[in-house]
């Protein structure tokens, strides 16, 4: 009986689909070397027509044949699971939850390279290779469960996927629920070459110490962090999930980084291109998505329902449903653990900014801003179940932006004094308020938190030191501040109320950046540690005039119109990455962090900082009352004064100050793959620089997404 016709290209009339022997076929697995010497002694299995299942071993140049079996097309996969003890494939493959179906295949692939440094397959034609049929396969197509696997890469010599769905439709091959293997057709020898299993991973240091690597990286994640998740479906998936949304976070992580893409948005109206540095890693050490495999992991079964687990609920945090509308998101490989936290986007944000009532911080001691509290305790349980899981031991590194900073700071405050878990933590917070009181601060002083200021951003001078706020009245007043800043002003400070308490304070080690401008009129900055307030908060406003037990608002309104210092992709990130550039260049210079004409201006203005407290230090005292020695106004101007003048001598020192290795790269200043990485990053244009001191790159005029919200922290 003939066959139909769409089945003849496979069983022809010469070749009927029957059980008869005394066929063969042969088949070889290559690197894109054409070297099958990485695939050498793995165990292979192959079906039949019949069902039938022959077993072997590849030679050491990754060749087997077979011979004698049933006519007809054949199927071959590679499913042996990894036995050995190497980490992190037996970490990965024994942890408690979601264990890994690691093969021995999958680690074979893991210790090949890609033939260019772009991560991109020749297309190669079979005559190359010298063979009847030549395929670019995936560790997934050779495998039963490839959902912890990276998405299929196209190509035209993709083995054929319908070739196989017809076999099994016809009753042929292996008995198997799922579609797993490559054709293999008899008489013909076949090539297949597998796609090496590298990815790209961001690079992040692990040490204590500032460096500008962390600096410009965890800048990039923070904003990120504004990005949704990006998986679809969003819940309740049948199964699979996939993250198709560029920019977001599943997208970044899950398909483009674990296929060796160099991603560099993170905001979909963003133009400029900030470039992450990479290093290149096997795939099973990158930021990990955790798989989404029902048949595997019964807690990812669609009967579930609102129990049902799966890569959104596990990294991304989202509780607009409840209330407070934090957003976060978690990932991790097996040295880092990242946590970014973001920050003001919605309407629930701005009235949690607006709750600057001091509160009892409930995981450790003093007191934090009501609204950030709230926030971290929402997500506190998300963190904590995540580090449950996957936590080994790896430095936890967060970050976050703005409103996102403060609740970092909370976070990681909370979760370095979690009983008996004894998380390393490594912060990182940009424009970020104040956000708990003195005794807080006091009481995390061994928390190790860089803190990132951007000079005259707004948003780190509030709430103000005197601050306990009851938000009856000027909740309304910072709604409307920016639509009619005069009357939205004046409901603003008629809100502000002083209920006793220790006042606000900032914790960590500030670094700011003081913005110059370069010869040839471009602009940039200098980071550096003043030690000083009246910098951070532009000049006068930590000692503004006092009206009975009100502020003169006037200095911080005029501060909140110059907030463009507080966006992220159009401030921070390119201060960062101009930062980081600077720093690359004086360290391979081995000259000063600054010259002589930048270390000029800058001196310049900050005596003309010091002048303007002088100034307010004589008003004060016209208004002291008689007989009143310690007036309250003059003695916090005096200090102030003494502080500033500690700040010059720290920026004199920059003159003279060389840079070594770990100033600029940390814990990666001597690792092996920091030169690969850096070729890789100077590929792009917009990272090379050529001018002594690398100057910010202005904002393109589209450059204004949605991780530039001017968001109300400013005027809390």
């Amino acid at each position: 009986m003939k066959l139909d016709a769409w089945k003849q290209a496979y069983f022809g009339e010469q070749m009927p689909a029957c059980a008869l022997q005394g066929h063969w076929a042969s088949f070889r697995l290559v690197d894109e070397t054409g070297s099958g010497k990485a695939y050498g002694g793995l165990p292979f299995t192959v079906h039949d027509s019949t069902g039938r299942r022959y077993v072997g071993k590849l030679n050491g140049e990754g060749f087997a044949s077979l011979q004698d079996f049933y006519c007809g097309p054949v199927v071959l996969t590679l499913d042996d699971l990894y036995n050995g003890i190497e980490e992190p494939y037996y970490l990965l493959s024994t942890r408690k939850t979601y264990k890994l179906p690691i093969t021995e295949l999958q680690v074979r692939a893991e210790r090949t390279f890609y033939s260019g440094n772009d991560g991109i397959r020749a297309e190669r034609s079979s005559a190359h290779h010298q063979t009847d049929r030549f395929y670019q396969v995936e560790v997934s197509d050779l495998v039963r469960h490839s959902a912890h696997l990276p998405p299929l890469a196209s190509s035209v010599h993709r083995p054929k996927r319908h070739v196989l769905k017809m076999m099994a439709d016809l009753g042929f091959g292996p008995p198997q629920p799922s579609l797993s293997g490559v054709v293999l057709f008899p008489n013909q020898h076949s090539v297949l070459e597998v796609r090496p299993l590298r990815a790209l991973r961001p690079v992040l240091s692990t040490e204590d110490s500032f460096c500008a690597l962390n600096l410009y990286q965890l800048a990039l994640f923070s904003a990120l962090s504004y990005c949704d998740f990006g998986q679809v479906p969003s819940e309740k998936p049948l199964d699979e999930v996939l993250f198709p949304l560029d920019p977001s976070v599943g997208n970044l992580f899950a398909e483009q980084l674990s296929v060796y893409h160099e991603a560099w948005q993170i905001d979909p109206e963003q133009t400029q291109r900030f470039y992450p540095l990479y290093e290149e890693v096997p795939y099973s050490q990158r930021f990990e998505i955790l798989p989404f495999d029902p048949e595997l992991y019964p807690q990812n079964r669609p009967e579930l329902n609102e129990e049902q687990e799966h890569p959104a609920r596990l990294h991304f945090f989202d509780d607009e449903k409840f209330g407070t509308d934090t957003q976060a998101f978690i990932i991790h490989h097996d040295e880092v653990i990242l946590i970014s936290v973001r920050g003001t986007v919605s309407r629930a944000d701005v009235l949690r900014d607006a709750d600057a009532h001091q509160v009892a911080f409930v995981d450790g001691v003093g007191k934090a801003h009501d609204g950030f509290h709230q926030a971290y305790r929402a997500m506190r349980n998300f963190v904590l179940q995540y580090l449950d899981r996957f936590h080994i031991g790896q430095r936890i590194v967060i970050c976050g932006h703005s409103l996102g900073g403060a609740i970092a700071l909370l976070l990681a405050e909370g979760l370095r004094r979690t009983p008996d878990a004894h998380y390393n933590i490594l912060l990182y917070t940009y424009g970020a308020p104040r956000a708990a009181d003195t005794e807080f601060t006091a009481g995390a002083s061994s928390l190790v938190h860089h803190r990132i200021v951007n000079h005259n951003d707004p948003v780190p001078s509030v709430p103000a030191p005197w601050m306990n706020t009851t938000a009856k009245l000027w909740i309304p007043g910072a709604i409307t501040l920016f639509s009619a800043p005069a009357s939205g002003g004046l409901l603003f400070a008629a809100g502000l109320v002083r209920v006793g308490g220790n006042p606000y304070q900032h914790h960590g080690e500030q670094h700011h950046f003081m913005p110059i401008t370069l010869p040839d009129g471009t602009h940039s900055s200098v980071l550096w540690k003043p030690g000083c307030e009246s910098i951070q908060e532009a000049g006068c406003n930590r000692t503004l005039q006092l009206q009975g037990d009100m502020p003169d608002r006037d200095n911080l309104l005029r501060q909140l119109f110059q907030a463009g210092q507080h966006f992220m992709t159009t401030s921070y990130i390119p201060a960062a990455w101009a930062t980081l550039r600077r720093w690359q260049q004086t360290l391979d210079s081995q000259g000063p962090l600054v010259t002589p004409r930048e270390f000029e201006l800058l001196d310049r203005a900050l005596e003309d900082m010091r002048e303007k407290l002088r100034a307010k230090r004589r008003e004060f005292a016209r208004q002291r009352p008689a007989n009143d020695r310690s007036y309250e106004p003059i003695d916090a101007l005096n200090a102030e004064i003494d502080r500033l003048h500690t700040s010059r001598e720290r920026l004199a020192t920059l003159r003279w100050r060389r840079l070594e290795a770990r100033d600029v790269y940390g814990s990666h200043a001597q690792s092996a793959h920091l030169q690969s990485s850096l070729k890789r990053w100077f590929s792009h244009r917009e990272n090379c620089e050529v001018a002594q001191f690398a100057s910010i790159p202005p904002p393109s005029h589209n450059d204004q997404g949605r991780v530039q919200m001017l968001d109300v922290d400013s005027i809390v």
